[in-house]
């Protein structure tokens, strides 16, 4: 009698998506390459932090991500493989996220001859205990994020020069006579910023395991009016450090992603900063702004609205962290 198949000897499920991009090969294989700017050009893509890296062994990186699978946060470790001459990145998690047992796949770059590039995303994959309705989770998920990984990519690729002008990345600090724990703790409990800054006029956080926030926001402008947005955080508490990813974002944005960060500076006082990286809308400008306005006054006012609200939850931050040293 043949062996029954297990999750070990059975065929992995295999994908393929593809898209024709309107830019050379170097730079589409330069920006999938570049791990520190996915969170900025594909959309599920939350933080990526480089464990391991091994240039001289074939350019290999161990990676730990967190991305937007199915509405959730979910993080997995990946060993992956690149290769500038044949410009082809392969990958395999090395630590999978329930209901995957195993994942890997190939980006491939190939130049066509009208001067355009294919791009191909291969994905193989298991799901724990071969469940069929995990499967099919890990198919719509697998589906919905290449579609729009590939989207994502071709949209920022043909982009081209001019994708330097529409990002940029700026920070606002303090510095706090305090516990960096305390200002972390402020910066944490983010369900109550709408008691704490003058500035936030609603937050719904939900938390659904421990470090991984979902938040829902109003945020008051100096005219009065509101805008909303919805974002998801990364906390990390042993590192006093919180990494967030807009996935509602006002109309001038494609994209915005940012950090809290608290360092300790030696003598009983730290420093906390906050950076933020945009990347603006040329549509969106012209609907917000006028259709004469230009990227300069884009990014000065977006400049100024998220460094004016940045530094104010700092400066509350910063209070809260000394009365707390001087009350203890």
């Amino acid at each position: 009698m043949a062996p029954t198949a297990t999750s070990e000897t059975r065929a992995p499920h295999v994908t393929e998506h593809s898209i024709t991009v309107a830019a050379s090969p170097a730079a589409i294989y330069d920006l999938v390459a570049d791990v520190s700017a996915w969170p900025q050009v594909f959309g599920p893509t939350v933080h990526v932090e480089v464990l391991e890296e091994a240039p001289e062994a074939g350019g290999e990186q161990l990676l730990r991500i967190w991305a937007v699978a199915n509405e959730k946060v979910r993080t997995w470790t990946s060993r992956r493989t690149l290769d500038p001459v044949s410009r082809t990145i392969t990958f395999r998690q090395v630590v999978s996220a329930a209901p995957v047992a195993s994942m890997g796949g190939e980006w491939r770059v190939e130049p066509l001859e009208d001067g355009r590039t294919r791009v191909v995303l291969l994905h193989d994959y298991r799901a724990t205990d071969d469940d069929p309705a995990a499967e099919e989770l890990i198919e719509q998920a697998v589906d919905r994020n290449s579609r729009a990984e590939l989207a994502a990519l071709k949209n920022a690729a043909e982009l081209g020069d001019a994708r330097d002008e529409l990002h940029f990345t700026f920070h606002d600090s303090e510095v706090v006579t305090g516990a960096a724990g305390d200002v972390y703790a402020f910066l944490d409990r983010a369900d109550l910023w709408p008691q704490r800054l003058p500035h936030v006029a609603r937050l719904d956080l939900t938390e659904d395991e421990p470090g991984i926030q979902h938040m829902d926001m109003d945020t008051r402008s100096p005219d009065g009016s509101t805008h909303n947005t919805t974002s998801v955080r990364v906390c990390f508490e042993d590192r006093n450090m919180i990494v967030y990813k807009q996935l509602r974002v006002p109309v001038a944005m494609s994209g915005h992603t940012g950090r809290w960060v608290i360092e300790s500076l030696g003598d009983g006082t730290v420093r906390a900063t906050s950076w933020h990286t945009v990347t603006l809308d040329p549509e969106g400008v012209r609907a917000a702004l006028g259709p004469e306005a230009t990227l300069a006054e884009a990014r000065a006012l977006v400049r100024k609205a998220l460094g004016t609200n940045s530094s104010t939850t700092l400066r509350h931050a910063k209070q809260f962290a000394e009365e707390a040293r001087a009350g203890s």
